[in-house]
C-alpha cells in the first residue's frame, strides 16, 4: 500500500465525516428549546472530529498530528456522553447506528495514535 495523498483517503476520516450526517439527521427531531443548547453542541463536537483529523494531517510535525487525532477522540467521547444524555431525555430512542460508529471510530483513532507514536 502506497503512501496516502490525502487526510480524504483516511477510512476513519471518511467514517467519521458519515457520523456527522447521521448526527445531523438525529438532532432534527429534538425540542425547539435545545437548538442552541444540546443540539447545537451535539453538531459542534461531531464536526469537530473530522476537522480535528483534517488539521492535524495539515500539521507539519507528527506530534501536532497526534495531538489533534486525540483532540478528535475527545470530541468523540464528547459526541457519545451528549447522546447519553439526549437518551436519558428521551431526546432519541435509537442511536445504535451512532453507538456502533463512535465505538468504530475510537478504535480507529486509538490504532491511528498507536501506529504514529511507535514510527520512528
Amino acid at each position: 500500500m502506497g503512501e496516502l495523498k490525502s487526510y480524504k483517503e483516511l477510512l476513519v476520516w471518511q467514517k467519521s465525516m458519515a457520523l456527522v450526517t447521521k448526527v445531523y439527521s438525529m438532532v432534527k427531531n429534538f425540542p425547539k428549546e435545545e437548538q442552541y443548547g444540546l443540539t447545537s453542541q451535539i453538531k459542534r463536537c461531531a464536526v469537530s472530529i473530522p476537522s480535528n483529523i483534517a488539521e492535524g494531517w495539515g500539521r507539519f510535525s507528527r506530534r501536532d498530528y497526534i495531538r489533534f487525532l486525540r483532540t478528535s477522540r475527545g470530541s468523540l467521547f464528547e459526541l457519545e456522553t451528549q447522546t447519553l444524555i439526549s437518551k436519558n431525555l428521551n431526546f432519541i430512542h435509537n442511536s445504535e447506528e451512532i453507538d456502533s460508529s463512535i465505538t468504530e471510530i475510537s478504535k480507529m483513532l486509538n490504532s491511528l495514535i498507536k501506529r504514529l507514536e511507535e514510527k520512528p
